[in-house]
């Protein structure tokens, strides 16, 4: 069975992260069917947009540590989020951790409830937050992110919206989303693209010159014995030998 499901309305494409036994994390299985799913998106013309959400109260608790993807693999999946010549809006109503912050970065448009809450948890087990920064440095506040990035500490969608990790949060994220939908449903397909391709471009640039790096340094952080000492912690629900 596929984890990611899909639905369609009106020329919106839902696509719903559904893998509730490790919270949609980003396991290969999952970067793998939400690819399969965006390129037949990116195939279909009856599709003028691309929502993506989730079941359950996580939107997605990042990479999956019992089976994570490539790095490869999630650098093209994040691009493939980027190039899509139609408007990528996320629709968050619960957490969202670590690498699935970075789909948040890859997405055109984020909404979220003001029940989500954020965190860039890789400091906490002895990696950094490399592959999803290609997405995440170009389109939001370098202060606050430094801040984010090097506490691990979890944020509300409040501080999200603020530092441009989310477009718009509200109590309820649909009646956010509602009038955001109406404008790409009244807009012309060719105007959405040739408008994304204007919006991506910088994002873009950053994949050119940074991803074989950052692709890179991710794998030999996992590879490290401290990585493997808090990917360890974490599995034993224990704090990491370095916690002071």
């Amino acid at each position: 069975m596929s984890l990611v499901t899909r639905t369609r309305d009106r020329g919106i494409e839902t696509l719903t992260l559904d893998s509730p036994h490790n919270r949609n994390a980003l396991s290969a299985a999952l970067v793998g069917d939400l690819a399969a799913a965006l390129a037949d998106a990116d195939r279909d013309p009856g599709v003028r947009a691309v929502v993506l959400t989730h079941t359950g109260t996580t939107f997605s608790a990042g990479a999956d540590l019992r089976d994570p993807p490539e790095p490869d693999a999630l650098v093209a999946l994040l691009r493939q989020l980027v190039e899509l010549p139609k408007p990528v809006v996320a629709r968050v109503d619960g957490h969202v951790r670590a690498g699935g912050l970075g789909l948040l970065g890859a997405c055109d448009i984020a909404a979220a409830s003001t029940a989500s809450t954020f965190a860039f948890t890789e400091v906490r087990i002895g990696v950094a937050p490399a592959v999803i920064s290609l997405t995440l440095l170009p389109r939001t506040d370098p202060r606050a992110l430094a801040r984010h990035y090097l506490t691990g500490e979890r944020f509300d969608a409040a501080e999200a919206a603020r530092t441009g990790l989310v477009t718009a949060a509200g109590e309820d994220v649909d009646a956010v989303l509602e009038p955001v939908l109406d404008g790409v449903r009244r807009a012309s397909p060719q105007g959405l693209a040739e408008t994304k391709r204007l919006l991506t471009a910088r994002v873009l640039e950053a994949f050119d010159r940074d991803a074989a790096h950052l692709t890179a340094l991710s794998a030999r952080l996992f590879a490290s014995p401290q990585a493997r000492e808090g990917m360890t912690a974490f599995l034993e629900r224990r704090d990491p030998e370095w916690v002071v």
